[in-house]
């Protein structure tokens, strides 16, 4: 790409001007003598010393041979003697675009990186946690050993600065304590859930998140929903309804508390909009999850000594005929994987839109139900398989029509 720089030259100086008011003497010529003008120089010097000329901008016109002021007075140099036009052609580095093409495509890899390891994490967490609630059937130590995990890594992250530490002020923890209760109450319901019944199973009943999203909106923000919204949520009631009916490992107490998690689940994102927070005191979206996780092992802890007492040790394991080394590998694993798969999630939000994420989430959910019934070989029949899949396509729906904003009702 060039961009044209324009020189002028000329073969003979330009003379300076004389005051304005000898430019309107009827006497004046319009021809120009090289000769007289070299020899009167110094009585033109002397003549305008003293006078102030106003500043004349030129305008290029269609022709390259004419150059006129834009106020009209006779040319002081004859058309003729301009005789030397030259365009002379300077290049623009074209790394310039090159480097936007490139900044460009290292972004799409990389949101295409998070989207895959957060999928990744995801799968791997779902499969850890089911083969430790199958042979330690204790949720809520579980779930107490997964934000432990997590709040280490929070504070090795500010230990060693890899994420700024916030400055927490007491209305901020005031109004982070509600979130992280509901917070704690949605992941415990989730592993009990997970510890009843399959990992498809579980999930194809959090699908109808959306469902819950739309009844505690309506109710607590006042946010109706749009007749394309309603029409969304029906598939995914029917679909959900239609698995469970021919779900081989349904029982009630995994069904309800799939339900119990998606009602929680739904009510976080309902009162981060209800409780209001100033902006100069908000926080971003990581930070956040990490107080929350700190908070969320805090509450639970002593709940879990209550309900189930220390059964993590190495002598109760033991005792119960496990293999402690496995159990402990795989529980860390899986913790592991939970708090990473939450805070890459977290990472994509921030760099893309709500619409967006909820559609990847969407896939995401597919991707776990499919890969779980292939780990643990779930006897899946057509009409199970159908009702999931119709299901899933209302989640979709649902994630397409949501940003369809009601027209205003003019008066």
């Amino acid at each position: 790409m060039q961009s044209a720089a324009f020189t002028f030259s000329s073969s003979h100086s330009v003379p300076l001007l004389k005051p304005r008011r000898s430019l309107v003497n009827n006497s004046f010529t319009a021809r120009f003598d090289p000769i007289r003008a070299s020899s009167r120089r110094q009585d033109l010097e002397a003549s305008t010393s003293n006078v102030v000329f106003p500043r004349r901008s030129w305008s290029l016109p269609s022709s390259p041979s004419l150059l006129r002021p834009w106020n009209p007075l006779p040319p002081l140099v004859s058309e003729t003697k301009i005789d030397r036009f030259e365009v002379r052609a300077t290049a623009v580095p074209e790394s310039a675009g090159e480097g936007e093409k490139s900044n460009s495509l290292t972004k799409t890899l990389e949101l295409g990186l998070l989207f895959g390891l957060w999928y990744l994490f995801n799968i791997y967490f779902n499969i850890y946690n089911k083969q430790i609630l199958k042979v330690y059937p204790y949720p809520v130590t579980v779930t107490v050993v997964q934000f432990a995990v997590g709040t280490v890594l929070v504070i090795l992250m500010w230990t060693f600065n890899l994420y700024k530490r916030p400055k927490i002020s007491g209305a901020q923890l005031a109004a982070i304590v509600p979130l992280a209760m509901v917070h704690t109450l949605g992941n415990l319901f989730t592993n009990m859930s997970l510890g009843k019944v399959a990992v498809s199973f579980t999930h194809t009943i959090k699908a109808m998140e959306p469902f819950f999203s739309v009844i505690l909106s309506a109710m607590f923000l006042g946010e109706l929903p749009t007749i394309w919204v309603v029409g969304s949520l029906l598939p995914i009631v029917g679909g959900v309804a239609l698995a469970s009916a021919t779900e081989a490992s349904f029982n009630w107490a995994g069904f309800w508390s799939a339900m119990a998690s998606n009602l929680t689940n739904q009510s976080r994102n309902v009162l981060s909009k209800k409780v209001m927070v100033k902006k100069e005191e908000s926080m971003d979206n990581i930070t956040l999850f990490s107080i929350i996780t700190i908070m969320s092992f805090i509450l639970l802890a002593p709940v879990s000594l209550f309900m189930e007492g220390v059964k993590f040790t190495p002598a109760y394991l033991q005792s119960a005929g496990l293999n402690v080394k496995e159990v402990y590998i795989r529980s860390l694993l899986a913790a592991l994987c939970f708090h990473a798969y939450q805070q890459v999630s977290y990472m994509i939000l921030q760099r893309v839109s709500p619409v967006t994420h909820s559609v990847g989430n969407c896939v995401k959910r597919v991707v776990v139900i499919v890969s779980s019934v292939l780990f643990f070989q779930t006897p899946v029949s057509p009409i199970n398989s159908l009702g999931t899949g119709i299901a899933l396509a209302g989640v979709f729906l649902y994630s397409r029509v949501k940003r369809i904003k009601p027209k205003p009702k003019t008066a």
